[in-house]
């Protein structure tokens, strides 16, 4: 078995353009094998994303292993990880979750305000997904972009795809939404926060006898509204 040790996962540049055919015969390849489809994209397509060193790809000293490239959409609202695959003999070893990590690293560097995502019928590659902080999403979720969905019109599959009005399909939506990574104030000031709704419910009907939680409310509204204000 192969040592992932001795592979080298990087973002791709010029000087890997001469790997391009090897990546597509893997893609046409693997998607005999699984049956399910994988979109084979232009050799002009592949050497641009090279050049402007938006792909990742994976090298055991001058021998292709594995590739990933990213592209953003929807004036760079999202951005996909797409392309991701494997040279058989180096499958099980984790390569391509390391590919994906250094994908997903790279999109967070280029692209840090903007939602990643992508397509899969590949368990594994969910699972992968899931420790990067993807969640499953419903098509609607992903970016409208009639360019990007064009790039399915290479899947087996497409069909599926264009009978169901791009709804639903073999693959599985996943989306990371940097926004889910802010801070959600749980303490402001040392004093834990409260959603407005539980506050709400802390106050009694009128005429109760009770007013702690109003006046709780009213003692923390100046720490609230320091956490609020900058949303």
């Amino acid at each position: 078995m192969k040592d992932l040790r001795d592979i080298e996962v990087i973002v791709a540049s010029v000087q890997h353009i001469k790997y391009i055919d090897d990546i597509n015969n893997t893609i046409d390849i693997a998607s005999k094998e699984r049956g399910t489809g994988i979109a084979r994209r232009s050799f002009e397509y592949l050497k641009e994303k090279m050049e402007a060193g938006k792909a990742v790809i994976a090298l055991e000293k001058d021998k292709f292993a594995g590739f990933c490239y990213i592209e953003a959409w929807q004036e760079k609202g999202f951005v996909a990880n797409s392309g991701l695959i494997v040279v058989e003999k180096y499958r099980g070893i984790g390569l391509a979750k390391e590919i994906k990590k250094e994908a997903f690293r790279l999109s967070r560097k280029r692209y840090p305000k903007s939602k990643i995502f992508g397509l899969t019928t590949g368990l594994a590659v969910m699972k992968i997904n899931h420790e990067l902080g993807y969640r499953p999403v419903t098509f609607s979720e992903l970016t409208d972009d009639d360019m990007f969905w064009k790039g399915c019109t290479g899947c087996i599959n497409h069909d599926i795809l264009e009978r169901t009005g791009r709804t639903k399909c073999l693959c599985t939506g996943m989306l990371y939404n940097p926004e889910w990574e802010k801070p959600d104030f749980k303490s402001v000031n040392g004093i834990k926060k409260r959603s407005l709704l539980e506050t709400i419910k802390g106050l009694n009907p009128v005429g109760g006898k009770k007013k702690k939680g109003l006046l709780n409310f009213k003692k923390n509204v100046k720490s609230w509204i320091g956490a609020i204000l900058p949303f």
